[in-house]
């Protein structure tokens, strides 16, 4: 089984700082580091180092090529990466002394895609094969389209989360995975209700689709059908929070392709996710099967 992972990359930018900046503030940085990211590259990255067949679709300028190296690197087949002579995504990365961040994004050659380069890049794929989204490039609603009439599973994170995203042909995904401001936002609720509510809601607006909302220190809840199982977080000292979502992305779907059940593969993403917070980095914090399966591996 093969997985298309059509996603942005972006080039990172991280300052240190001691808080995140503030309304008309004006913040010296300790330190910068120029890393490989964006949410669709860093998905990738821990679905190859999970062990899957995965291959990465998207568009970057030649100044990210070192990205597409180091997504060679873990196990991507990145045929589907278009270089052009075009600025690359980047992502502005404020990382405080709590290990929090905030990101500010330019999209780059991530909102350039074009419908021929997805009937192209869709055409090796078949009934079964998986299409995972996030809402970082253009034509999602295109892709999950296209990629409903193959007869491929498809797997949407939209993150970040815009108001078109309802619009768009929701009813063909098979797993969303949301956190509690994106679940909130896609079910029509406020930030502030319970988790467990939003879960509920969502699982009535899509009865067939596997739902998974993570909530910070507050762990990870699952719903599909009448099934619900709850997650607590595996408690590692926090380094560095950046890509612990997309680990536990990528690492609950490795779980459900390798036919654990949902419970496992919440806490095969849990593990994982507290393997990449104790780290420095996106990608390169990202464990490797072996640290999260063990023998199974």
């Amino acid at each position: 089984m093969k997985i298309l992972n059509y996603g942005s990359l972006n080039i990172d930018m991280v300052f240190t700082v001691p808080h995140i900046v503030r309304d008309g503030e004006t913040l010296a940085s300790s330190s910068l580091m120029k890393n490989a990211g964006g949410k669709g590259a860093n998905q990738s990255a821990a679905l190859g180092k999970a062990g899957c067949r995965v291959f990465h679709a998207g568009k970057i300028g030649k100044d990210g090529a070192f990205i597409v190296d180091l997504l060679r690197s873990y196990g991507v087949d990145t045929r589907f990466i278009r270089i052009t002579d075009e600025p690359s995504g980047q992502a502005i990365i404020q990382l405080d002394d709590a290990s929090q961040n905030a990101i500010i994004l330019l999209p780059g050659e991530n909102k350039r895609i074009g419908r021929n380069e997805i009937d192209e890049t869709l055409a090796f794929f078949e009934a079964g094969d998986w299409l995972v989204l996030q809402n970082e490039i253009n034509e999602i609603g295109y892709l999950i389209e296209q990629a409903h009439q193959i007869g491929m599973r498809i797997c949407f994170n939209p993150a970040p989360f815009e108001a078109y995203v309802v619009g768009l042909p929701l009813s063909y995904v098979d797993l969303f995975v949301v956190n509690e401001i994106e679940g909130a936002m896609l079910s029509g609720s406020d930030f502030e209700t319970d988790p467990e509510l939003v879960l509920e809601k969502l699982n009535q607006d899509f009865p067939s689709s596997e739902i998974i909302l993570t909530v910070g220190r507050e762990g990870a809840f699952y719903a599909c059908g009448t099934e619900r199982r709850y997650q607590p977080i595996i408690d590692r000292p926090v380094v560095d929070t950046t890509g612990a979502g997309d680990t536990f992305l990528g690492y609950f779907l490795a779980s459900r392709l390798r036919d654990l059940d949902a419970a496992a593969s919440l806490e095969k993403a849990t593990l994982a996710s507290a393997f990449t917070v104790s780290r420095k980095g996106a990608m390169e914090s990202i464990p490797y099967a072996r640290e999260v399966f063990g023998g199974e591996a």
